[in-house]
């Protein structure tokens, strides 16, 4: 498969990322991104765009590929509702329209988070604006489309864009309750399993993950 991925400057896309390069399955990975990740592989291509709303601005280059692994994010803590929505609704559906334009039969795997709302009347803002998201890509014509909800992630021990705190958050849970808990790697090899050979949820939990995998 050729794929995109976007979010590699960040925790998650990078270990999605390290996966895929390491992966048989996958013969070309395009990171796109608004900076450079840093990595060099010679599966590896970067496109940067400084705004991914602008994304059809670049279409040649985005076509030919087979699936998009939606990694980039931002945490809501201290944000405005306006300016976390357009950051994680508006530019991820732009996006999505954008690639499904140069890529009609392509799939789409968006990580989201545990607790996401699919009502989207909850009281979490955050968890509203996930689930609009979830719920306006699950409408859109990809060939498959499935919404991530990981909860605590263990990075590889490589990875460079790791919070350290985080991490021990992450490690202690995992003491407690191990099945509450991926590693990137598993998370990873989930999303290109899905986008292989189908899932039968588009919504999916840890459980699913680790069922994936």
């Amino acid at each position: 498969m050729k794929i995109i991925i976007t979010g590699t400057t960040g925790m998650v896309g990078e270990g999605v990322l390290m996966e895929c390069l390491q992966n048989n399955d996958i013969t070309e990975v395009l990171s796109v991104s608004r900076k450079t990740c840093h990595i060099q592989h010679p599966k590896l291509k970067e496109l940067l765009v400084p705004d991914f709303t602008q994304l059809q601005n670049f279409e040649d280059e985005i076509k030919g590929y087979e699936a998009c692994f939606y990694c980039a994010g931002i945490s809501s803590v201290g944000m405005a509702e306006d300016k976390y929505r357009y950051i994680t609704y508006d530019t991820t559906i732009a996006f999505a329209r954008a690639l499904l334009k140069a890529n009609p039969e392509i799939s789409f795997c968006f990580i989201t988070g545990r607790g996401t709302d699919s009502t989207e009347k909850g009281k979490q803002m955050w968890a509203r604006v996930k689930g609009k998201t979830e719920n306006d890509l699950q409408q859109m014509p990809f060939k498959y489309q499935y919404n991530f909800r990981p909860g605590a992630m263990l990075p590889f021990p490589e990875q460079k864009k790791v919070n350290k705190l985080y991490i021990f958050i992450a490690k202690l849970i995992r003491f407690f309750s191990p099945a509450s808990v991926l590693t990137l790697s598993e998370l990873g090899r989930a999303m290109m399993a899905a986008v292989k050979s189908g899932y039968k949820k588009n919504i999916l939990e840890v459980k699913d993950i680790k069922a994936l995998v």
